[in-house]
């Protein structure tokens, strides 16, 4: 069986925007371009949690002694 990856519209006309992409700051930029995006989207579902009782002052402390850690063996 072939293993082959599909891509859907949006994907593809990022990879073919990519072909504009020749120097090393335009890379930067594209990728501070694409963080500040994304960091965005955080803000606005953290945003979101807010408003609807999703998140709060309580469930943000009790972040600060949260351990998600594996354990390891030795």
């Amino acid at each position: 069986m072939e293993n082959t990856t599909k891509f859907n519209s949006a994907q593809i006309e990022v990879m073919n925007m990519m072909s504009f992409i020749n120097t090393k700051s335009s890379w930067q930029r594209l990728k501070e371009a694409l963080s500040d995006y994304f960091a965005k989207q955080l803000d606005d579902e953290i945003d979101a949690m807010w408003q609807d009782g999703r998140l709060n002052e309580e469930k943000v402390e009790s972040f600060r002694t949260l351990h998600e850690r594996t354990p390891y063996r030795q």
